[in-house]
């Protein structure tokens, strides 16, 4: 008896160490799992739906190409809503779960930084695509971004709105309980003023609100020339509709949040301009293949979440092929931080804080010839000039 007991513990044990082998070993997946966190419901949906799309398109090429050193990429996405919290349940569930070694996300900079520190801790490697702020990328060196910055974006816009408008006096309307919207508003102030601009106005909000006639009437009386409105769509349009209902007629200025106002305002923002990471407009090769490949899967034009999304995977792409592995986060991270290449947003190389060098344009919203609202590209406008 003791023996056939002891025959049948053996016998588990082999098993179980061969099936530990086989889980241990390089080939134990025949797919090249990616994470990705993003806001597929919620307020700010439609920067996750878009950005998911443009990944979903990346990874269906890559693999109908052969993959990656042969093997395909199995895109492992989760919703976190715009939710902080529910971020890092997200991460978790990723990285313990299915065992993730690289993730894509989030979306806004409020959810991408919550989970920062835990990525840079357990060394898996994190790119944001659309993240702005400036101290996503402190937790570490494996943390990388698709995007620029808010500086570099605040700055855009002043420049644009003195240069380009030709406007000397700006006021400002912010989210003071926002980062994204604080960081824009105080790059965007010292850009302008550095030009020889004046602020003439500054009022604040906090999020949620949805009157905003109060600081409106101070704007108006301060007589602003153009206003920069750094929050995201939805918010922007509601200002927006009561920005014109005061017959303020100005030109408005804002960001890549404002991305979704074609599909989520009306009139109030013609005559709207907002800084952003490419333009479908754009004669780049690069952004018609992509353009045209996006338009016949999803029946749309991609915005800028859609090709920082896809930018993303092929980075890492790129940067797994030339690890030489498939699930060494390290080798992985040296490879990404090497990035010198072409993709749909431009050439791409990182700075010291895995920020991207590239250059961005500025979108102006107009009327199609259908009457819908639709983006045209404005300019290139370089800071560093």
């Amino acid at each position: 008896m003791k023996k056939g007991i002891k025959n049948v513990l053996l016998g588990t044990a082999v098993v179980s160490a061969m099936m530990m082998a086989a889980s241990c070993s390089g080939k134990k997946n025949d797919t090249i799992k990616i994470g990705g966190i993003a806001p597929l419901s919620g307020g700010v949906a439609v920067y996750g739906v878009e950005c998911k799309n443009g990944i979903d398109l990346a990874v269906e090429e890559i693999n109908a190409a052969g993959g990656i050193n042969g093997q395909k990429i199995e895109f492992i996405c989760e919703d976190d809503e715009g939710d902080s919290a529910k971020s890092v349940n997200a991460y978790k569930k990723l990285v313990t779960k299915d065992r993730v070694k690289v993730i894509i996300g989030s979306l806004t900079s409020g959810c991408t930084m919550a989970i920062t520190n835990l990525a840079q801790a357990q060394k898996v490697v994190q790119i944001a695509p659309a993240a702005t702020a400036v101290a996503i990328t402190d937790a570490g060196n494996y943390v990388f971004r698709a995007c620029y910055t808010d500086p570099f974006q605040g700055k855009i816009g002043g420049k644009f709105a003195y240069e380009n408008l030709g406007t000397k006096k700006a006021a400002i309307l912010y989210d003071i309980g926002n980062d994204y919207s604080v960081g824009l508003t105080d790059n965007f102030t010292a850009e302008y003023t550095s030009m020889g601009g004046s602020i003439v106005s500054k009022e604040s909000y906090s999020t949620g609100d949805k009157d905003f006639n109060a600081q409106l009437t101070k704007i108006k009386a301060a007589n602003p020339e153009v206003i920069y409105l750094p929050d995201y769509y939805g918010t922007v349009a509601l200002i927006a509709k009561q920005l014109r209902a005061q017959g303020i007629n100005v030109p408005i200025v804002g960001a890549d949040g404002w991305d979704g106002l074609t599909d989520n305002a009306g009139d109030e923002v013609l005559n709207g301009y907002y800084s952003n990471h490419y333009s479908e407009d754009s004669s780049s090769a690069a952004v018609q293949t992509f353009v045209k490949a996006f338009k016949a899967k999803y029946n749309k034009a991609p915005n800028s979440f859609a090709v920082l999304g896809y930018d993303c995977v092929y980075m890492l792409r790129d940067a797994i092929k030339a690890s030489g592995s498939t699930d060494d986060s390290a080798k992985i991270r040296d490879a990404l931080e090497a990035t010198n290449g072409d993709y749909v947003t431009g050439h791409i190389v990182f700075d010291a804080n895995r920020n991207p060098i590239k250059s961005a344009v500025m979108i102006k919203l107009v009327k199609a010839d259908d009457g819908k609202l639709a983006t045209a590209y404005e300019a290139t406008v370089d800071i560093s000039k």
